[in-house]
């Protein structure tokens, strides 16, 4: 995992880097990104759109971790080995916590293919976003942000789309901390952590995750899924049938009363 200290001047040396030496291939222009849960894939015509804009939105500040746990798991999914680029702002860095490299891995990614530019403000973020989508050597760009965004207007947004959709790069916008709002994006989702099973021994079940889906660009929204994150497979999957087990709104409300009590 590369970080850049000099933002737009690193990422601008490295894409050059990537287009001069034809090191790449290019993603593909069109075609889905399959998540491997046949249900969801399903249901989006094949998956995420290649080459097209996407939101996903933390249910609550405590699913901040999930849903950019989730992006990056989506990202992952991209084939090949062509870079992933995920930028983010400090203070979102600050917020959310270092991107661990060794978790990557451990997850089935490869965490040499991240490439990490942290930016000082939402402006530098926005150029970075500009330059990163529109080089053909990625595969996809996680635009990590934390709050309003108030310079992602309509007039921004499509901007991106635009250039995310000509080089065919598959644009992940990560809001954390912030409300949907009217944008170009094709699709957008609310993520929140869901309980995991527990694998034998009591030991850690797998990252799942309760999505809705929020908007689709000429589809139908409101449809919700819980998908599994398989190790084994480097894909999503259905939730294994196990025990009751409280989902998440329902333990914390259990927390909050009793922290109140005590």
């Amino acid at each position: 995992m590369r970080e850049s200290s000099s933002p737009l001047a690193g990422l601008r040396q490295r894409i050059a880097r990537i287009a001069a030496s034809g090191g790449f291939e290019s993603p593909p222009a069109a075609g889905w990104l399959a998540s491997g849960h046949a249900p969801f894939d399903d249901a989006l015509d094949g998956g995420l759109a290649v080459g097209r804009t996407h939101e996903f939105f933390a249910a609550d500040a405590l699913d901040a971790t999930s849903a950019a746990a989730f992006a990056a798991l989506v990202a992952l999914r991209t084939p090949g080995q062509t870079p992933l680029v995920w930028l983010r702002t400090r203070d979102a860095g600050r917020r959310t916590g270092h991107i661990y490299a060794p978790g990557i891995a451990e997850l089935g990614g490869d965490p040499d293919r991240l490439l990490l530019v942290e930016t000082p403000d939402a402006k530098m973020l926005l150029a970075c976003a500009n330059d990163a989508i529109r080089c053909a050597g990625s595969a996809a760009v996680i635009v990590e942000s934390w709050g309003k965004f108030p310079l992602l207007d309509l007039t921004a947004g499509r901007r991106l789309a635009l250039g995310a959709r000509d080089a065919g790069t598959t644009l992940l916008m990560l809001r954390l901390n912030a409300a949907p709002t009217p944008s170009v994006a094709e699709t957008r989702w609310s993520v929140a952590a869901a309980a995991s099973h527990a694998l034998e021994a009591d030991a850690p079940g797998a990252p799942a995750f309760d999505l809705e889906l929020l908007r689709r660009r000429g589809g139908a929204a409101g449809m919700r899924w819980r998908l599994d994150w398989n190790h084994d497979e480097h894909c999503f999957a259905n939730a294994p049938l196990s025990g009751a087990l409280l989902p998440l709104p329902a333990r914390r409300a259990v927390a909050s009363r009793r922290a109140a009590a005590a």
